[in-house]
């Protein structure tokens, strides 16, 4: 999900290069487990929630990496069509995802990439999971980044995400990234987290599978079969 932060204060030049790098190979590897576990065809249609508007080669991967993109609709809460310029034969919607106004079963899989950290509290990330559900025939498919990871890729900061929420957004204020300190803008899962969502929408099909940075749990990855 896109952050308009055109200031923020440590996107340093060299290390911002080095975790571009870093999140492009983590999204084509997560890209790798979709292909492995999700059935699809030439016809299939696709959701993907969460598209940003950006053409950098490491976001919307699904867009760069899919081969039958043109069957690829994107979603989001901001104006996509810039994305036209290069996917000229996608069609772009601005909506709201935790209330996707298209009706059940409309396509074949839901697809969401880094955007339940960013919807908000726990309630508005229960139903973006049960308007993925909705709107899927076959299959959701889901990545976040793992709490328990020792570096939040957002802030680009160690250790402090794993502090108690309260404690952790007090200390994102202090030290200037208000908008990160935000609920609405990062709230963070673990794993256990999401299960409860599931138990909670009694959604019992699924598995969750993770992608692995430095050999540690870096991303959630939540598969659902309808």
């Amino acid at each position: 999900m896109y952050i308009n932060k055109k200031n923020y204060w440590l996107e340093l030049g060299y290390l911002d290069k080095i975790l571009k790098k870093a999140i492009l190979k983590s999204r084509i590897n997560m890209f790798k487990i979709f292909l492995e576990n999700v059935k699809f065809n030439k016809n299939s249609k696709i959701l993907d929630v969460g598209t940003t508007p950006i053409l950098d080669s490491h976001e919307n991967i699904i867009f760069q990496q899919y081969k039958w993109r043109n069957n690829i609709t994107g979603f989001s809460n901001q104006d996509c069509n810039m994305l036209n310029k290069k996917f000229k034969f996608n069609k772009f919607l601005k909506g709201d995802a935790t209330n996707i106004k298209l009706k059940k079963n409309l396509f074949h899989i839901s697809f969401c990439s880094a955007t339940i950290e960013h919807v908000g509290c726990y309630k508005n990330q229960k139903k973006l999971i049960s308007e993925l559900f909705r709107v899927s025939k076959n299959y959701v498919f889901l990545t976040t980044p793992h709490r328990g990871f020792p570096i939040d890729f957002h802030t680009k900061l160690p250790l402090i995400h794993l502090l108690p929420k309260k404690i952790h957004r007090k200390i994102l204020k202090i030290i200037g990234l208000s908008y990160f300190a935000l609920e609405k803008n990062l709230n963070l899962l673990f794993p256990k987290d999401i299960v409860r969502i599931l138990k909670i929408l009694k959604i019992k099909n699924y598995k969750i599978v993770y992608n692995k940075f430095a050999f540690l749990k870096s991303n959630i990855i939540l598969i659902i079969k309808k």
